[in-house]
């Protein structure tokens, strides 16, 4: 069972994916979360404490999904992973949608705001190391690199399935042709 900690972290997380970075006040938080007013304070003394807590908030989550799809039942190899991306796409296009517009509302205060860019960053560097760490179990000669070229497509993905509304783009042939070209001596998809 969730604390009250994670009730008021999700809470902050659909306040800011579905409002905006202005919407996002502790008594906004408080009514989403359904907790008594200064909840949200008790537990985030200030602002960047509060942001601090949802980028970790939604870097924890964000790595249960990868490796819950990762482990889905799914072909052997490069099929597998991109089976795996691709339900990871579509879960946040559909029901992780707020955790995402919530993440894009966190980059771009982090144009401006170095400790939200350092948070955001130490997420992303995270998420790198899993999908490095398959890369090159698949034969990736450069994983990290090639992790990043692969991110960098489905970031732009999934900003235009965000902006755009769309929920379930099919965007597994996309995925497999980037990884036929990281894995074009070690395997075929």
């Amino acid at each position: 069972m969730a604390g009250r900690r994670d009730e008021v972290l999700e809470a902050a997380v659909r306040v800011l994916g579905t409002g905006g970075p202005r919407r996002l006040t502790y008594q906004a938080v408080d009514a989403a979360a359904g907790v008594p007013n200064g909840t949200t304070s008790n537990h985030f003394r200030s602002r960047a404490l509060l942001i601090e807590g949802i980028v970790t908030h939604i870097r924890q989550l964000d790595a249960q999904d990868w490796e819950r799809f990762a482990a889905a039942p799914a072909p052997p190899g490069p099929e597998g992973m991109a089976a795996a991306l691709a339900r990871t796409v579509r879960h946040v296009l559909g029901p992780a949608r707020h955790r995402t517009a919530a993440r894009y509302a966190l980059a771009l205060e982090s144009v401006a705001s170095p400790e939200v860019r350092e948070h955001l960053a130490r997420a992303q560097d995270r998420l790198l190391e899993l999908t490095a760490g398959r890369l090159r179990e698949l034969g990736s000669p450069t994983p990290l690199e090639h992790c990043r070229m692969l991110f960098d497509y489905l970031d732009g993905v999934i900003f235009h399935g965000i902006v755009r509304g769309e929920e379930d783009r099919d965007v597994e042939p996309g995925i497999r042709v980037l990884l036929r070209a990281f894995l074009a001596d070690t395997a075929a998809l």
